[in-house]
């Protein structure tokens, strides 16, 4: 997998993702999955296009992704 840039910490990103989703508290979970969705696959595309993933980057991903949303704990 491709290695993650050291401008900003994987816990201060997702500490502050946290922060923000807890301000759409006010959509169902259902539509934050949705949009979440959409997002993340315009992200992937566009490490793609840039190329800084490849395709079989992006499958392994989303291959971990499956795993960890269906069979938590696991990994």
């Amino acid at each position: 997998m491709a290695s993650i840039s050291t401008t900003g910490t994987f816990e201060e990103c997702a500490d502050e993702l946290n922060d923000f989703i807890a301000t759409l508290q006010r959509y169902p979970d259902t539509v934050l999955a949705f949009a979440l969705r959409a997002h993340l696959c315009g992200l992937l595309q566009a490490l793609r296009v840039h190329g800084q993933w490849s395709d079989e980057e992006v499958k392994e991903f989303l291959q971990e992704l499956e795993q960890e949303a269906l069979w938590p704990g696991q990994s």
